[in-house]
């Protein structure tokens, strides 16, 4: 497929990366060619929604060569016809470490938040927007009303058997208008060309007379774990997958995040309706976080 072409570039091989400041690292990857399979029509999304992203290593000098190290978190909308391949952002960001930026630090965090929003607004053709978390931000906990799906279901007796991606594994009821709350502590999917582990919770809000019953949920979810896909593409399609059993005019909220690789991690949260705060993950400035693995 083009996209694994394309992220192959980096992804898998030996990489020395750059010792100077090199914007041509970054490798912009097309969302249209996974949303293809799943009917998701580019032109005319069924949801809202952002990719968040923290690089927990990001570090660049002063121009008296005073090392200056933050977390970056950044963010850009799912309505951007690119993403940009991890990887490639861990290089680019990597060649700032030995550049010099600024006499003091804070023109030096203010010279790399200018460039780099520039340069991934460039690549993505889209507005991404930076900051950097100061070391002594409080993290600020996220998602604390949503139940683990397992406190649903007799753990003893559920077995699940199939671990390729299978929306059939769904199975819904009618039942009273209600909210349901629930998270996924054991997501896992791989990367789609390196097919290296990722790890992820999942967080679902839906409000429907539709019950997608637990366990059929748990079993579905699962069904990832030998699938191969990037962070955003394995929201998107469980997203996509629950809405086609709801009401259109029902509530569906979907929201991974992941657990750090190569000191990136990557959060994508998908909406039809603004119905979950999602204000403190969006918020350049908070560090929202939700269990340890994060």
């Amino acid at each position: 497929m083009e996209t694994d072409k394309i992220a192959a570039k980096y992804l898998g091989k030996k990489v020395d990366g750059s010792t100077h400041y090199d914007p041509s690292l970054l490798v912009a990857i097309p969302r249209s060619e996974n949303r293809k399979q799943y009917n998701i029509d580019n032109r005319n999304l069924p949801f809202e929604g952002w990719d968040v992203w923290h690089a927990y290593e990001f570090s660049a000098m002063t121009e008296n060569g005073i090392p200056v190290t933050r977390l970056l978190k950044l963010k850009y909308n799912c309505n951007s016809k690119f993403l940009v391949e991890s990887k490639s952002l861990k290089l680019y960001l990597n060649s700032f470490n030995m550049t010099r930026f600024g006499t003091n630090i804070k023109d030096c965090l203010a010279l790399c938040k200018q460039t780099i929003e520039a340069d991934l607004s460039k690549t993505l053709q889209s507005d991404v927007t930076v900051n950097f978390i100061e070391n002594n931000t409080e993290r600020v906990e996220i998602f604390n009303n949503f139940k683990n799906i397992i406190n649903f279901i007799d753990e003893t007796v559920l077995k699940v058997e199939n671990f390729k991606e299978n929306p059939e594994l769904l199975q819904t009821e009618i039942s009273e208008m209600q909210e349901y709350y629930l998270t996924f502590d054991s997501l896992r999917s791989n990367c789609r060309v390196t097919h290296q582990p990722d790890f992820g919770d999942v967080f679902i809000y839906y409000k429907s007379s539709r019950h997608i019953i637990e366990s059929s949920l748990i079993k579905y979810l699962c069904s990832f774990r030998s699938e191969y896909h990037f962070h955003e593409e394995c929201c998107e399609m469980i997203y996509k997958r629950l809405s086609d059993l709801l009401d259109k005019d029902d509530k569906l909220f979907v929201c991974a995040l992941y657990t750090r690789r190569g000191g990136i991690d990557i959060c994508p949260a998908r909406w039809n309706k603004k119905i979950i705060d999602t204000d403190i993950l969006l918020d350049l400035s908070q560090f929202a976080r939700n269990g340890v693995k994060q």
